[in-house]
């Protein structure tokens, strides 16, 4: 597991430019996530696929990343940070080039899937990191500066995607992301070099005992709690602004594929702010789950007046709106930082990383598929992917609320 036992003690300069290259790779992350909300017409038309089929690929980066958490952070304890990055993040670039040049669309998944598994530790290094080499009061802030700041990748699968795609193709998409991954790559090479950690006080652990000791999170009662919510919040987030943000406003409204994405580009610039902003906000153990709480059914609100108020206002607002709102998961990190003991939070980190992208792969799929049936039935496939969502949500909310605690937040409902 990605152990956050005490480090040696960076320069707070030093410490910063670290991280900033760590962010780099998370920013390419955030590009590939979300990279369908714009190509989606364009494999459509080359391929022929179903929503469901658009569903499956979405969720094939994700069900990869999430499925990778377990052993980036056994690799991240056992190597550290920078080697295990620089290891696994060559496989995205291997990805991008495969889907640029694929003829077949299985050949496309196949890269979709290596993507994944190439950024998995994208994100996990920089909360790793973080929580290693800087305060543990500045937590929730460094994260959510962090957070905003990875969100830039979003920005380049906005405005300046939909002109490349719609002036060349969704192949030179990748290509100019495969070109990006490199340069990331090799500033992560030159600027990231941890100290000796000297400070290890344990044993490394075989792979055995430490899936062990990630198994031993789940014999916690709070955990479900956690990781149900997990499972929903971020998927929801992503499974509008990297699947149906463009395709709805498409064809609901007849925005051109540069309109959407001017609307992709404004929700990902707001969405920079958002965790920042709530990290800066951050309530504290004794009312930060309640804030959970707060911010998952207010999304839920947003999702449900988009499904049934069919208006361009509504819809584009909406979009934004949940952009800046999503900064509030942050709080959810904070809340996993204070839920377990300092031996377990490396792999709390982890596994609450796995239970995100885990549920955007479910999301995805099962809002592909929720539109394919609509579509035959002759229904909405738009208003049936929002009310879907809206019920997660609201689900997962519930779980939070309903499911045991951890000793230091039941008083904080």
């Amino acid at each position: 597991m990605p152990a956050t036992t005490p480090s040696p003690p960076l320069p707070a300069r030093t410490a910063w430019a670290m991280l900033l290259a760590l962010i780099c790779g998370f920013a390419l992350s955030q590009a590939f996530r979300t990279i369908t909300a714009i190509i989606a017409p364009g494999l459509q038309a080359e391929f022929g696929l179903s929503p469901q089929a658009l569903g499956v690929f979405a969720g094939a980066f994700a069900f990869a990343f999430g499925c990778m958490q377990l052993f980036m952070g056994v690799g991240i304890d056992l190597f550290g940070v920078r080697r295990t990055l620089l290891t696994a993040f060559p496989l995205t670039v291997a990805g991008a080039l495969l889907s640029a040049w694929a003829p077949q669309w299985g050949l496309v998944l196949l890269g979709q899937v290596l993507i994944g598994v190439g950024c998995a530790p994208a994100f996990l290094v920089c909360t790793v990191f973080i929580a290693r080499y800087f305060a543990p009061q500045r937590f929730a802030l460094v994260s959510g500066v962090a957070m905003g700041l990875g969100g830039l990748g979003m920005l380049f699968t906005g405005t300046p995607l939909a002109w490349l795609v719609e002036h060349s193709s969704w192949r030179t998409g990748f290509t100019v992301l495969a070109g990006l991954g490199v340069l990331a790559w090799l500033l992560i090479f030159w600027r990231v070099h941890e100290p000796t950690r000297a400070a290890h006080t344990h044993a490394h652990e075989s792979l055995a005992q430490a899936v062990r000791g990630f198994g031993a999170l789940f014999l916690l009662p709070h955990t479900w709690g956690i990781m149900l919510l997990a499972l929903v919040t971020y998927a929801a987030f992503l499974a509008l602004r990297g699947l149906w943000l463009g395709p709805l406003l498409i064809a609901r409204h007849g925005l051109s594929l540069v309109e959407s994405g001017n609307v992709a580009l404004v929700f990902s610039l707001v969405s920079l702010f958002g965790p920042a902003l709530f990290g800066r906000l951050d309530p504290g153990p004794a009312r930060r789950r309640r804030w959970i709480i707060t911010g998952t059914l207010t999304m839920a609100a947003l999702f449900l007046a988009m499904a049934l108020l069919h208006s361009v206002w509504v819809d584009v607002g909406g979009a934004i709106a949940l952009g800046l709102l999503s900064g509030y998961m942050v709080l959810q990190y904070a809340d996993v930082r204070t839920a377990y003991p300092a031996a377990m939070t490396g792999r709390a980190m982890a596994v609450f990383t796995m239970a995100m992208f885990l549920g955007v792969a479910l999301v995805q799929w099962a809002t592909g598929l929720v539109a394919s049936l609509a579509s035959a039935q002759g229904a909405d496939p738009y208003v049936a992917v929002l009310l879907a969502i809206t019920a997660l949500l609201c689900a997962g909310a519930l779980a939070f609320r309903l499911l045991p605690a951890p000793e230091n937040g039941k008083n904080s409902l």
